[in-house]
């Protein structure tokens, strides 16, 4: 038989394989293989590369004049800025050197103009910034002035105006800012709001609020104990990229031998009652109104019958006086809205604020306001709304005071207890949107794994 016929003779599908899977890889090689071989035979051969036509361009190119860019800048006319700080015993003549002024004009603005002479009354350590012409002459110069907590009131910007100097003020803008830290306690308290692990300490005036906001459930001075965790949310302001002062805390978490105490601060922006803190499920951590509106003073004449110092008549004295050194600061026992603030008759200078409900409380004799204290405004407890004095029916610097219930006076002695006012349902919704907040924020700061056994209410 034919060899060739042998082979012929044989079915296609027998050399693909005997079994469904080999013939699919084999269908699937040869199918492959013919398009390999199909791109080969149709691909481009490439040119040989000493057969491409080669083209030189020659062409001048023009430079540019360096002289002229040189007297084109000498034309402009150059300006530098500059920022010291003041140092102590600075001069402003010292103060203007440094800062590259040359300008004998400008000194003599700034020692003449009432305002511009708030730059001679800066702090050491405060900013000034300005800038100068070429020849020192001086273009603008501005500052911050502080009060006397060295916090910033105002800005003072001098600017030149042609031939002559301007001198303005401006509100200052402050930059608010929420930061959030954690700390443990190794040591101390103060050793572990000092640190500055996570590359900033507490400021102070933080840890104090830290220390009244749980210290009726902490004794600070007993009750530590190394491994006790605190986390805090506060408000911090800033200037030009520098930290000007801290605000409020805004919520605070601080665990105690496996106890955690909670406090959120809120604030409803659609009631007229100051801010409070609150637990994580509403109830208020204050009382209603303080114990006494004076830190520091004692009672010269209680809530009962007596003679009246100045007409000797027996009658009832219907509130408090505090004895106290004129100038004292005078607080608000609790959040509410100034009804009447001026001169009232035998009070004086008086100030009545009306709280929650049926409550208001009176202020007399005192010698002076406190800066924003009039008719509407808001004031939160421990706010100072005035200062001890002896204006209207008085013998010696005291304080008045007067607790009303639908403004009738009543013993201050024994109302002092009243519970903070509870948040209505509408107050209660938005609380909940703050406090969750928050609590995404105390989650955020525990440590992996760690538990947390709330305190009882």
């Amino acid at each position: 038989m034919n060899p060739t016929n042998k082979i012929t003779g044989k079915s296609w599908t027998s050399l693909l394989g005997t079994t469904r899977k080999a013939r699919i890889l084999s269908a699937s090689a040869i199918f492959l293989a013919a398009c390999a071989f199909g791109a080969a035979g149709v691909a481009p051969i490439a040119p040989d590369a000493s057969e491409v036509p080669q083209v030189s361009i020659a062409q001048d190119l023009e430079l540019p004049n360096l002289a002229d860019q040189i007297a084109a800048l000498q034309d402009d006319e150059q300006q530098f800025a500059q920022e010291e700080r003041v140092r102590a015993g600075d001069t402003l003549a010292a103060l203007l050197t440094r800062l590259g002024v040359d300008d004998a004009e400008a000194v003599q603005f700034i020692k003449s103009d009432k305002l511009a002479r708030g730059v001679m009354q800066l702090k050491s350590g405060k900013r000034v910034q300005a800038r100068t012409g070429e020849n020192g002459e001086l273009l603008w110069l501005r500052t911050t002035v502080v009060d006397s907590r060295d916090l910033p009131i105002k800005n003072i910007t001098i600017s030149r105006k042609g031939e002559r100097f301007t001198a303005e003020e401006s509100q200052v803008q402050l930059e608010r800012r929420v930061e959030m830290r954690a700390r443990e306690i190794n040591s101390s308290l103060y050793a572990a709001t000092d640190s500055n692990s996570d590359g900033s300490k507490l400021p102070d005036s933080i840890v104090a609020q830290i220390i009244e906001m749980f210290s009726t459930n902490i004794d600070f001075r007993s009750d530590l104990k190394r491994g006790d965790r605190f986390n805090v949310v506060y408000e911090t302001f800033w200037q030009d990229g520098m930290m000007v002062r801290a605000g409020r805390i805004l919520a605070g978490e601080f665990t105690n031998r496996g106890t955690t105490y909670q406090s959120v601060w809120f604030e409803d922006p659609h009631s007229k009652q100051g801010g409070g803190y609150y637990s994580l499920d509403g109830k208020s951590l204050k009382k209603a109104f303080l114990k006494s509106p004076l830190s520091f003073s004692r009672i010269s004449s209680g809530f009962s019958m007596r003679s009246h110092p100045i007409s000797g008549v027996w009658k009832a004295h219907k509130g408090v006086d505090y004895a106290a050194s004129t100038g004292t600061p005078i607080r608000a026992v609790g959040d509410g809205v100034i009804d009447f603030a001026g001169k009232k008759g035998g009070y004086g200078n008086f100030v009545q604020i009306k709280h929650w409900a049926s409550y208001s409380t009176a202020y007399a004799h005192m010698s002076r306001f406190a800066p924003g204290i009039r008719r509407g405004s808001k004031v939160s407890q421990g706010d100072v709304i005035g200062y001890v004095g002896s204006t209207g029916w008085s013998t010696g610097a005291h304080l008045h005071f007067e607790f009303r219930v639908n403004n009738e006076a009543r013993d201050p002695g024994k109302v002092a207890l009243v519970q903070q006012a509870p948040l209505n349902a509408a107050e209660m919704t938005r609380f909940r949107m703050a406090a969750a907040d928050m609590s995404h924020r105390f989650a955020l700061l525990r440590p992996a794994g760690a538990g947390t056994a709330m305190a009882a209410r």
